[in-house]
């Protein structure tokens, strides 16, 4: 038997549905892998032992998934009120001046390839069903993909970037304390591969681009950080 499709089920079939979320975790996700692994070797790069690389990076994971859900919330939340600020204005002009605000819509909809007529006629059916819902998707181009949700978007940045943290975290605990360097850069190269493959199928794009770029920018940040170890590192 075939399954109805409705178009609730045909649209959230589509990869742009998973955008805010999707971004929010491989963001957080990739920044706590490069981040702590990126310390850890600039870490290593100047210590003996293992002691100073655990609580360094133990300390970066956890102020790390902090302040990513922190900035993230804060962020996103700027994006909120300024949708709501909009919102109400869009509130005040729709009981203020209707009629200028239907010929905007029709406008809108003439812009985008109606006949006037029929652009008039669709702006008047969108109004008489939800007046301010049409303008807020129409006019103000805000809808259930695009419309933020700061702790959403918090929860995914925080708990993704722990998750990536951790990975290097445990490279440092069991890695042999000589050669640690290349034992964390390698298996940091595997967590930034997989991660782009698992985020290029999710969202439907290339993943041999995907795997690319965490690479080559993953490589500059760690390369970078070992240099600076070795540059200004005192043996600890």
């Amino acid at each position: 038997m075939n399954k109805k499709v409705t178009i609730d089920n045909y649209l959230d079939s589509h990869y742009i549905h998973r955008s805010n979320w999707l971004r929010a975790a491989v963001l957080g996700a990739n920044d706590g892998i490069i981040s702590i692994s990126s310390l850890a070797i600039g870490i290593t790069a100047a210590s003996t032992t293992r002691e100073p690389i655990v609580l360094a990076t133990v300390a970066g994971l956890v102020a790390g998934a902090l302040s990513m859900a922190a900035g993230e919330y804060v962020s996103v939340s700027s994006q909120t009120d300024t949708e709501q600020a909009d919102i109400a204005r869009e509130i005040e002009e729709l009981k203020e001046m209707p009629k200028e605000e239907l010929n905007i819509l029709a406008q809108i909809y003439e812009q985008r390839g109606l006949k006037k007529e029929t652009a008039m006629q669709v702006a008047i059916e969108l109004t008489e069903k939800d007046a301010l819902g049409a303008h807020i998707r129409d006019e103000l181009g805000i809808n259930q993909i695009s419309q933020a949700k700061p702790l959403q978007a918090a929860l995914a940045s925080g708990t993704a970037f722990t998750v990536g943290g951790i990975l290097p975290l445990l490279v440092i605990l069991f890695a042999p304390l000589i050669g640690m360097e290349y034992w964390l850069y390698g298996f940091t190269l595997l967590f930034l591969i997989i991660l782009g493959a698992f985020a290029a199928k999710t969202g439907g794009s290339s993943i041999k681009k995907a795997i690319i770029r965490i690479t080559i920018w993953g490589t500059i940040a760690m390369v970078l950080s070992a240099l600076v170890g070795y540059l200004f590192g005192v043996n600890v």
